[in-house]
């Protein structure tokens, strides 16, 4: 049995077909939630993911969980709720309320800490990070939040104060995405609300060669919702 790399502040990333089988896709432990090292993960297609109480843990599963944008799943029952509750849409507009809330929907010990908090946010304010906002009434009912790297999107968390707030969320971000030529949206691990939005597993290989194809195209400077996309996704 390997052990599992340990890494100081100035350490490499191990190749991702390195990582364990079981747990899927356990890499490395250790290092700093730095900008860089955070951006060097993504660009590598690593992500951070660990309980409150752990060293920082490090992960690249294979398969890999992803979205592609044009094939994202919206229900007629979906559709439905959209043109009957007036909602509206924004990009970065509340990124700190966004996180704060991804975290209160999970346990005592769950991953969103402090330090994550402030790791995320610090990438917000460099324009790494990116928050979808969705609204009724003048007020927060849900939302998620990732980091962009050219045209990849990691998604992070998502949140729901009101029914399907985060199914909006989700599909207005797969639309827009769409429509800049984002070729998929990285959701790292599947679970059954994630593919029941269309999402699906693919070889990491696959994955990585993707996600090397689209990280070299330029930054998306423009985060702003077309005006159309609660009627373009409720059609």
């Amino acid at each position: 049995m390997s052990l599992l790399p340990w890494l100081q502040n100035n350490d490499p990333f191990p190749p991702s077909d390195t990582a364990l089988q079981e747990p899927n896709g356990l890499l490395a432990a250790g290092a700093d939630l730095s900008t860089e090292r955070l951006l060097s993960a993504y660009r590598a297609g690593i992500f951070p993911w660990s309980s409150k109480d752990e060293p920082i843990l490090w992960w690249s599963p294979n398969p890999r969980c992803v979205v592609f944008p044009e094939k994202v799943h919206i229900s007629k029952s979906l559709k439905k709720h959209i043109r009957k509750h007036a909602v509206t849409l924004s990009f970065d507009r509340e990124f700190s309320e966004v996180i704060h809330h991804c975290s209160r929907d999970e346990s005592e010990d769950g991953w969103i800490t402090d330090e994550m908090k402030s790791a995320y946010s610090e990438l917000h304010a460099l324009g790494y990070a990116h928050s979808v906002e969705v609204w009724q009434d003048g007020a927060l009912i849900g939302g998620l939040y990732g980091v962009a790297l050219g045209h990849s999107f990691f998604g992070e968390s998502m949140f729901s104060l009101a029914p399907n707030a985060s199914k909006i969320a989700f599909s207005a971000l797969c639309k827009q995405l769409q429509r800049w030529n984002f070729p998929l949206i990285d959701c790292q691990i599947e679970n059954p609300h994630l593919l029941s939005l269309g999402a699906e597993a693919i070889p990491r290989d696959q994955f990585l060669e993707t996600l090397d194809s689209a990280s070299q195209e330029p930054d998306h400077s423009h985060w702003m919702f077309d005006e159309d996309i609660c009627d373009a996704i409720a059609r």
